[in-house]
């Protein structure tokens, strides 16, 4: 059974803070067939059309009938531990600085026998769970855990190795004034992280006064500008060093697209916030949330970016926000391969329109600030790194895999 995980005590500031190892990032290209699935969650594996063999490690052709063919699906992920060991001392120094690691031999139900990363309470000859997770290289990896759950099971060492749990973290949210901001602040207080900054911008304005719970022990309100560089700077030099978990909720909705547009401010003002807001706080948290990666149980771990689903297709009833959320995108995918020498998983969570005041007009269904910030925690929990919230994000998602035109009119 998983023991309980402990507030990690204070840490000594002379003692110096480990460099994280990367793990080993090679692997063959058939491999990345798997990756899309492992970030959202799905035990998916490569399965042959013409001889229905399921095939594991990924091959470029059927090891049974030689047909090339092969498709990633989803498949049954119950299975039994044949064989486990420890390694104690791995040639590898990215194992070594976490030795033991447990891995085993695992034979599906659905066929292949797989080397796995198991989880401690999971005992040779025991009925197991497999999932497929992105390790700190950004690869699939399968990954055994326990077939019911067990108490404290998230607080497993090694499966925290592939999660991004908040418990006993520090968390800053960049925007505590938006409703999802809001959300989050509550969503993470039950989660149990160890300390919660707040960022809010322009002090004048007035703040509901349930809006944050400020008086709650840990929770920290702090000045923080997406549009200031110098709010930006100042803030992660006081705090860079302690934020393990970073989670961008700043937003700038407007309607309307291009061609109505008397002037270009409302496209500045929505990109100052969006796209430069978040390539200021990458360039002012990032190298020390980068070099963070190997600092003990509460290591630095994930930057979480709230994006619209409308990043992926442009909406043009709200055409310069889809655009700002595009290139909202394009940096987090290039935040994503900087961070990740670090360890540091980047989370995009994606939705479609918010029941909030600038979605009002629009008939449901529509996604609940609570439910995001929900689904995000649980995102962070299962360690992974692309989620779709709401019924309209999921749709999309599944029509822009069939048919990405037919979209793309549709909402036109």
């Amino acid at each position: 059974m998983s023991r309980e995980l402990a507030p990690p005590p204070r840490r000594n500031p002379l003692v110096r803070t480990p460099l994280p190892q990367p793990m080993p990032a090679f692997r063959a290209r058939a491999t990345h067939a798997l990756t899309a699935a492992a970030a959202e969650g799905r035990f998916a594996l490569q399965r042959c059309p013409a001889c229905g063999r399921v095939i594991y490690p990924a091959h470029d052709a059927c090891p049974g009938c030689l047909s090339p063919a092969l498709v990633v699906a989803d498949v049954p992920s119950g299975g039994r531990i044949v064989a486990e060991t420890s390694v104690r001392a791995p040639l590898h120094p990215h194992f070594r600085q976490r030795s033991a690691w447990r891995i085993g031999i695992v034979h599906l139900d659905c066929g292949p026998s797989i080397v796995a990363h198991l989880h401690g309470d999971c005992g040779d000859g025991e009925r197991v769970r497999m999932t497929m997770k992105l390790d700190k290289a950004g690869t699939p990896a399968a990954f055994a855990l326990p077939e019911t759950e067990t108490p404290h099971m998230q607080d497993d060492p090694q499966l925290r190795e592939f999660t991004a749990s908040p418990k006993h973290r520090r968390v800053l949210i960049t925007d505590g004034r938006t409703a999802a901001g809001q959300a989050m602040v509550r969503a993470m207080i039950e989660a149990g992280v160890a300390k919660l900054f707040i960022g809010l911008g322009e002090p004048w304005k007035p703040l509901a006064e349930d809006a944050i719970p400020s008086a709650l022990k840990g929770v920290e309100i702090v000045p923080l500008d997406l549009g200031d560089d110098a709010s930006v700077r100042d803030l992660a030099a006081d705090i860079g060093g302690k934020v393990d978990i970073l989670v961008n909720t700043a937003e700038h909705i407007r309607p309307g697209g291009l061609v109505d547009q008397r002037n270009g401010q409302a496209l500045r003002d929505g990109f100052e916030t969006t796209v430069m807001g978040l390539a200021r706080l990458a360039r002012a948290f990032g190298p020390a949330m980068r070099s963070r990666g190997a600092d003990g149980t509460d290591n630095a771990v994930a930057w979480v970016n709230l994006l619209s689903v409308y990043a992926l297709v442009n909406w043009p009833e709200f055409g310069l926000y889809s655009a700002g959320q595009a290139a909202a995108l394009s940096i987090a995918q290039s935040l994503r391969a900087e961070l990740r020498p670090g360890g540091i998983r980047v989370v995009n969570v994606f939705s479609g329109p918010g029941d909030t005041e600038w979605f009002q007009h629009l008939p449901p269904p529509k996604v609940a600030p609570a439910v995001l910030a929900r689904e995000t925690v649980a995102a962070l929990r299962e360690g992974l790194e692309d989620v779709y919230v709401g019924e309209i994000a999921k749709d999309i998602k599944a029509r822009l895999e069939d048919n990405p035109k037919a979209v793309e009119r549709e909402l036109g």
